[in-house]
């Protein structure tokens, strides 16, 4: 129930022993037949980051570059994951897999934010796809900011009333 989504980062980038920690956490999430149906690119470097950026403002250039630079939020450390296309329930085992990575960073001190829009720019960019190098067959489908943070949101309301028992 803490667990926020952090918005604005230290820039002090995560320790890769403690990313090893959290994507173990991670890849040990519920997922169907255990096809294990995603795969995970991580990029901690802030050159590799802004080679990204550029090669997905080449592929979007109807968009302002700051906007895509601005989706990332800042954080020192991103998680692309990509889903299985051939596998109807990838997408879901990637939820999976992406909720742990979250709840176990953040066990760890370590903030996040699961990102959509980086994913609608990557999917006009094929030089930054070709970078992030997912086999054939897989698609981003999200991303996830990782980092330590310099906020501490509030909580923004839930409706219960989505929530019905059936009798």
């Amino acid at each position: 129930m803490a667990r926020r989504s952090i918005r604005k980062y230290k820039p002090e980038p995560v320790a890769r022993e403690t990313m090893e920690t959290i994507l173990e956490c991670g890849i040990n999430a519920p997922n169907g037949m255990n096809k294990q149906s995603w795969e995970v690119r991580v990029v901690d470097n802030p050159a590799v980051m802004e080679e990204i950026i550029s090669l997905m403002s080449e592929g979007n250039p109807e968009v302002d570059p700051g906007m895509i630079k601005g989706c990332f939020r800042g954080a020192p450390t991103m998680i692309f994951i990509a889903n299985d296309q051939s596998y109807d329930c990838s997408p879901i085992d990637c939820g999976l897999l992406s909720e742990n990575i979250m709840l176990s960073g953040w066990s760890l001190g370590v903030g996040s934010v699961c990102l959509g829009s980086p994913v609608r720019f990557l999917m006009n960019a094929p030089a930054a796809l070709d970078r992030l190098g997912f086999s054939n067959g897989y698609k981003p489908i999200i991303c996830i900011g990782m980092g330590y943070p310099d906020e501490m949101p509030d909580a923004k309301p839930r409706d219960p009333g989505k929530v019905k028992y059936i009798e």
